[in-house]
């Protein structure tokens, strides 16, 4: 008698090997057998037509907030995924304390668009070291599995107060850091978090605390990660390092380094081919270093009372420090203007590179403008007479800054985008779930794979994506038991069918804490999804149930 068995179902079971018809036999958590059971069942899934698949992992979420008032992860479970990592770019919430609640809050709210008011009502404050975060998680009994990076920017907080948001850390300081690190990594870390890019501004417009670390302190850091025998780094990157100081920092630490973003620019084409050949080089040297990428565009909706996509672009610092009822103000200002024009004419670092074609009204405030939406802004530019740059912030002005604008940054490039998700040393994620929630909801990546790239594009078979999907990161990260569909691994699943599975565009949902809104995006075709061998999500619809019914875990031992 096994707990569940799918029966009649195409086994894609995540090693790439070809697909073939079976059933899959799930006791106690884990896989009794795949191929014919004859065996009953106290629950049976008829999953003829479907494919049956391991659970997907997705190695890059922001979900270190949202954990504590939502379980299952969503929308990352309605996708397919059963195991989420989380603290990249080094934004986790731990360690933390107690006079550092509201800084790590307002960090969040700046450079990952998280909503204060959902935070303060939401985030279950019991701990101040890493490992009492990890004991918390246990405790709220998560719906999915969930593994955790421990956060450089929280780490500096914690060690050095606000002056971490300043300056380098001192000898000494560096040492209190490394007794986190080894703390940290003994009570079950995944790795390390961490990011030097010049776009991640958090409280009070200040870099975020990493930024400010000398690169002596991310030798220390890491090197003392990899003397625990386990760890992944992940860093986002600026200008700095470079992935030669990348690749040093591996050979050093004897760690996987795992860098973001990589995605595909408009403004420097030549990029993408150029960091897929240091990367298969580093693959043939055994140099593990790879990039995390995207299979989706990144496209974000944004308004100039929260304009993301232009935060790292210098001239963008007088918007940091101002306050909300001075944003027009500066808008109006010819002098910033100015300076914003010769910033995007000379590519200086930002998310957004100054691709005006791209950039659409989504939506206006005012009834009289409905005629501008849909329309870009060089097109709404030409009719004006104007300067983009100038119409941009008159249409913002004119009807109010809560005027909702669209912009497809990067990774629009299609045959390009090909060579990056197809090349086999490429991590497909970067769903960010979790963070930007007012700007965009990537978190159906697995179903955009799936849909796109597989059914539409056939850039890849079913076999390889799911491999990518699964097996894949579980190797890098190390997480044992999970990404394959094989006798004695934990009973991680997704049940969908491959000729519908796809991830719905993002709408507004108001179920946040506070009654805050954040994008969604739902999935048609993703008929069931296991975690550990228990239902969580059902025709669509979650499944929920009590803590102490929830079964997914919080990941603490790894591989090596």
């Amino acid at each position: 008698m096994f707990d569940v068995v799918i029966r009649g179902g195409t086994i894609v079971d995540g090693t790439g090997r070809p697909r073939f018809q079976g059933d899959l036999a799930i006791q106690d958590g884990k896989i009794a057998g795949i191929g014919k059971i004859n065996g009953s069942a106290r629950e049976t899934v008829d999953a003829a037509g479907l494919a049956v698949a391991p659970g997907f992992i997705d190695v890059h979420t922001h979900y270190d907030a949202q954990f504590s008032w939502d379980p299952y992860a969503t929308c990352s479970v309605w996708h397919g995924i059963t195991t989420v990592v989380m603290g990249n770019c080094g934004f986790g919430i731990a360690p933390c304390r107690p006079e550092h609640q509201d800084v790590i809050m307002r960090t969040l709210e700046r450079v990952e668009g998280m909503s204060i008011k959902a935070m303060r009502k939401g985030i279950r404050w019991g701990f101040e070291t890493f490992p009492q975060f990890l004991d918390l998680m246990e405790r709220l009994r998560p719906g999915v599995n969930l593994a955790v990076l421990l956060g450089h920017s929280a780490m500096r907080l914690y060690v050095m107060g606000e002056e971490s948001m300043e300056r380098e850390a001192s000898e000494g300081e560096v040492g209190s850091m490394l007794k986190i690190v080894r703390e940290g990594m003994a009570a079950g870390a995944i790795g390390i978090g961490s990011t030097t890019t010049p776009a991640h501004n958090g409280a009070d417009g200040r870099p975020v605390a990493s930024r400010l670390a000398s690169w002596p302190e991310f030798q220390a850091i890491t090197r003392a990660m990899g003397e625990t025998g386990k760890g992944v780094f992940e860093i986002t990157i600026g200008p700095r390092p470079t992935l030669d100081e990348l690749a040093a920092l591996q050979k050093a630490c004897k760690r996987p380094v795992v860098w973001a973003a990589f995605f595909d620019r408009p403004d420097r084409p030549e990029l993408t081919g150029q960091w897929l050949a240091e990367t298969d080089a580093f693959a043939r040297q055994g140099i593990e270093v790879r990039p995390q990428v995207a299979c989706r565009p990144l496209m974000m909706d944004f308004t100039l009372r929260n304009p993301y996509p232009f935060e790292g672009i210098p001239a963008w610092k007088r918007l940091l420090t101002a306050q909300p009822g001075q944003y027009e103000q500066v808008y109006a200002d010819r002098e910033f203007r100015a300076a914003l024009k010769d910033d995007l004419a000379h590519q200086r670092t930002a998310a957004f590179r100054g691709d005006w074609e791209r950039v659409k009204v989504l939506k206006t405030v005012k009834a009289e403008h409905r005629a501008w939406e849909g329309r870009s802004l060089p097109d709404l530019a030409k009719a004006r007479g104007k300067d983009v740059i100038d119409t941009f912030f008159d249409l913002g002005l004119e009807d109010g800054l809560e005027i909702e604008f669209v912009a497809g940054l990067m990774n629009t490039d299609v045959p390009r985008v090909t060579k990056l998700i197809t090349n086999p040393n490429t991590v497909i994620t970067l769903s960010d779930a979790g963070a930007h929630l007012s700007l965009l909801c990537d978190a159906g990546y697995t179903s955009s794979l799936l849909s796109t790239w597989v059914r539409e594009r056939g850039a890849f078979t079913l076999e390889d994506a799911v491999r990518r999907l699964s097996a894949d990161p579980a190797d890098l990260y190390r997480i044992p038991l999970r990404g394959r569909l094989q006798p004695g691994h934990w009973a991680d699943v997704a049940v969908f069918d491959p000729a519908t599975i796809a991830a719905g565009e993002p709408e507004k949902a108001y179920d946040l804490p506070a009654g805050e809104m954040r994008f969604v995006s739902k999935c048609t075709g993703m008929h069931r999804v296991l975690v550990n061998g228990k239902t969580v999500l059902k025709d669509g619809e979650l499944v929920e149930a009590e803590a102490a019914e929830r079964t997914g875990r919080v990941l603490r031992e790894f591989g090596c």
